[in-house]
């Protein structure tokens, strides 16, 4: 995204640097903690817009970027679980009165809100408002994960989150929490120890049925004791969530890359995409190792606002990357996934632990079933250079 269009303000020319200096001048910060940021607008108090004070007054925040670390921050201190969603929309300000634009910038590494900011900056009565909705799960969470869909369940007790025991649990509720966390489909469930046996864990069972949209709509009944011996909680994966897709290639792992955000599909521009970015997106769609990327000029007829997105190459999705509002698409990016070869556990792009697809699973290969020659097509089809080393991994 071009950062200049982003903070014009005025036509081309001296008279706009004169007035984007005074801007600079008069913008407002403040420290931001729970006690003055709420949701509205929502179905709950832990989803809608949330609005920030200022002045005295209650303002919708809004913001050109969407950080998944800021979200997560506003969530848990709201003690609102984990995040489910964050979407912004292109708009119309409802009125040429607030002529400030309200954000909230929790990068450098904040871990409470108390270490993020609120920024009030002035602008034109003209300039459209990028509302933010954000939906957190208020009930159950995902804790000590790997990634935003895979985690140990815990669920809301009073004000306390706490563990579920793996014999209350089954695979109907599961399959609930990954629709609720917006994520795809339940991969794994499983037990996994969790402190002495004896440790507090949630005081409710849930009955699902597999269908409802999240765990409030199934049937919840107390629990006689809070313990569970020997003490295993209930851990689960789901795949990626369901907001990035290849669209215009010859399969879902091969095409042009979309985000999901608003009930509309909508590209991403090429401004500093890299392969960093593209890995991310392979490893989401579970299509393997990301080996190539492609930029097309859009046609005239198809240029419209979409999305910015950088990322460090680590997430497991696009949601947990740095995703920013871009003004028009003009030239979209495309990702080619290996669909029967990946690169895990990596410290590049072009080096890891050699898996491949067998029945849509993942499954490592083995030295004794893999020589130099293998290597050399693996990194070929990987787009990247002659295998430099071969080295025996412990599993």
């Amino acid at each position: 995204m071009d950062r200049r269009r982003v903070g014009q303000i005025s036509s081309p020319g001296r008279e706009s640097t004169v007035i984007l200096t005074t801007v600079i001048f008069m913008i407002i910060c403040c420290r931001a903690d729970a006690a003055n940021v709420q949701m509205v607008e929502g179905d709950d108090l832990c989803s809608g817009t949330p609005e920030v004070y200022h002045e005295g007054k209650p303002k919708k925040l809004e913001n050109y970027y969407i950080y998944y670390g800021t979200i997560e921050i506003l969530c848990r201190e709201l003690n609102c679980g984990d995040v489910v969603n964050a979407m912004f929309r292109n708009e119309r300000r409802s009125s040429d009165k607030d002529l400030f634009m309200h954000k909230l910038d929790c990068q450098n590494s904040a871990q409470q809100l108390s270490g993020c900011k609120i920024f009030h900056v002035p602008i034109k009565p003209s300039y459209r408002n990028i509302s933010i909705t954000i939906s957190c799960s208020d009930l159950v969470r995902l804790e000590n994960s790997a990634g935003v869909c895979s985690g140990r369940v815990e669920v809301k007790s009073g004000q306390s989150w706490m563990p579920v025991c793996e014999t209350d649990f089954d695979w109907q509720d599961a399959q609930v929490v990954c629709r609720e966390m917006g994520c795809g489909t339940l991969l794994k469930l499983q037990g996994v120890p969790y402190g002495k046996g004896y440790l507090p864990f949630g005081t409710t069972e849930f009955h699902c049925n597999g269908t409802e949209k999240n765990l409030r709509a199934c049937s919840i009944l107390p629990k006689m004791g809070q313990t569970c011996i020997p003490g295993q909680a209930v851990q689960l994966t789901c795949s990626g969530p369901d907001d990035v897709r290849l669209v215009e290639g010859s399969g879902r792992c091969t095409g042009t890359v979309e985000i999901f955000s608003d009930g509309v599909w909508r590209k991403v521009t090429a401004d500093r995409w890299s392969m960093q970015e593209a890995s991310v997106v392979c490893r989401q769609l579970d299509c393997g190792s990301a080996v190539m990327s492609t930029m097309r000029v859009a046609g005239k007829d198809e240029i419209a606002w979409g999305f910015h997105v950088a990322c460090k190459g680590s997430e497991s999705a696009v949601k947990e990357c740095t995703i920013l509002y871009s003004w028009e698409v003009r030239f979209p990016v495309g990702v080619i996934c290996s669909e029967f070869v990946r690169l895990v556990d990596r410290y590049s792009l072009c080096s890891g632990r050699v898996e491949v697809k067998l029945h849509q699973s993942w499954s490592p290969v083995y030295e004794g079933d893999f020589d130099w020659q293998d290597a050399e097509v693996v990194c070929r089809e990987l787009g990247c250079g002659p295998p430099l080393t071969l080295p025996r991994m412990m599993s």
